[in-house]
């Protein structure tokens, strides 16, 4: 195996054209990088964002990004992201506010694959959102697309 990440991702034409992600991620190459799923705490390990989704979600990302890199990888290099909401969140008002913060993250013409999943609650009840990832980096550290 070469030191180069080849991720190709993308979408059978048997299945359904999604919006905002990919079906299929395909790795033949780099370091796979699993990343624990991120909540809103701060670096000191207090909420962001009380009872505000979008606030909650903003510091989830920027946790991503810097446990992204501390492995030496960006989000250019996340080939699946793994969502877990409270059922407390109204997603009828804040879905909008999903796809906006990730997108300013994310490669959006080709954009990781993904899973959201609603839950009864997170380990602690003031936390609305969890996001997990998964990132393929080649050896050198560059970006893997």
């Amino acid at each position: 195996m070469s030191d180069a990440a080849i991720v190709k991702l993308h979408n059978p034409g048997q299945i359904h054209t999604p919006n905002g992600y990919s079906h299929l991620a395909e790795v033949t190459g780099g370091t796979i990088v699993f990343i624990s799923g991120q909540v809103g705490l701060d670096a000191a390990g207090k909420l962001v964002g009380t009872d505000d989704f979008a606030a909650q979600l903003r510091q989830v990302f920027e946790n991503l990004k810097v446990a992204l890199g501390a492995a030496r990888a960006s989000f250019n290099d996340v080939v699946k992201l793994n969502y877990y909401c409270a059922d407390t969140v109204d997603l009828s008002i804040h879905f909008p506010s999903v796809r906006q913060i990730r997108d300013s993250y994310v490669n959006t013409s080709t954009p990781p694959a993904s899973t959201f999943v609603i839950v009864k609650r997170l380990v602690r009840p003031e936390l609305l959102i969890e996001v997990e990832a998964v990132a393929v980096v080649p050896k050198t550290g560059r970006a893997a697309r």
